[in-house]
């Protein structure tokens, strides 16, 4: 019940954001916010292993990715520098003020991946929203939600009811084989819902296969979390949203489809 409570709430505000142009800065206001937090849960995950992440430089260098992907155009071009000033402060930063070298490593290592793994591929989500017209931001931003909500919701309704054999037990023992299909095929159906009501532009030949890759890469995202969270000891990130555990527990297979579906649209449509 909390978990639908959640989305009740939370679903239509991520809606609007997405339909009306006059609201894109909410989008990006949101964007931003579920990255700063999800950052903040992963180090958190890696404070419980004794790891030292740099917090404050990780939230700068978020900010500042967030900032070329909402600029977006040749300011793209500026990414490598952004990552390449962030492992050089890090290192930099991590070797004057560590008092223990041999934590160091890890220390750095975190803080890097963090960035990397939540800011980086979360920006792609931001680009989508800000570089192509309204219109055609609002029909791919839908599409990605729809697909990706949709079978994680089948997928644990699914597993609930039904779920008998583990996926991967060393990793999630709650992940079942059920739950999977049940949610494969809710990306299937939510493809073709997209393409009959709000998303013609995109064949049922492209929409279905895309569908059926980002729910494929969506449970990987998900497992990748789930061994992170392990190799912290933690149930989830964090206990933010009712129902769901943490922000980041909600966005793992969503960082990982983000990049796809940005190039998609990148290859796809400006191609036409």
């Amino acid at each position: 019940m909390k978990r639908l409570l959640t989305a009740i709430v939370v679903l239509p505000v991520l809606i609007a954001s997405i339909w009306f142009p006059q609201l894109e800065l909410v989008f990006v206001a949101l964007a931003v916010a579920a990255v700063i937090l999800g950052l903040y849960e992963f180090y958190l995950l890696a404070a419980r292993r004794a790891l030292k992440p740099d917090i404050s430089l990780g939230m700068v260098f978020a900010v500042g990715i967030l900032t070329v992907f909402y600029l977006g155009g040749e300011m793209l071009f500026m990414l490598p520098a952004v990552l390449a000033a962030l492992v050089i402060t890090a290192l930099a930063k991590a070797a004057l003020s560590e008092k223990s070298f041999e934590s160091m490593l890890g220390s750095t290592a975190a803080t890097v991946l963090g960035v990397l793994y939540v800011a980086l591929l979360g920006g792609f989500v931001l680009g989508v929203r800000v570089e192509f017209d309204d219109g055609r931001a609002a029909q791919l931003l839908t599409f990605f939600f729809l697909v990706l909500m949709g079978s994680d919701t089948a997928a644990y309704y699914t597993g609930r009811a039904f779920g008998k054999r583990k996926l991967a037990p060393r990793i999630s023992p709650g992940k079942t084989w059920e739950g999977a299909a049940g949610g494969f095929t809710a990306s299937i159906i939510a493809a073709i819902i997209a393409h009959f009501t709000f998303f013609r532009d995109l064949p049922l030949t492209v929409a279905v296969p895309l569908a059926m890759t980002m729910n494929v890469l969506g449970v990987v995202g998900d497992l990748s979390e789930s061994a992170l969270k392990r190799g912290a000891g933690a149930k989830d990130a964090a206990n933010i949203l009712p129902g769901h555990g943490g922000l980041l527990d909600r966005l793992d297979s969503l960082l990982f489809n983000a990049p796809l579906i940005y190039y998609f649209a990148r290859i796809y449509f400006e191609g036409k």
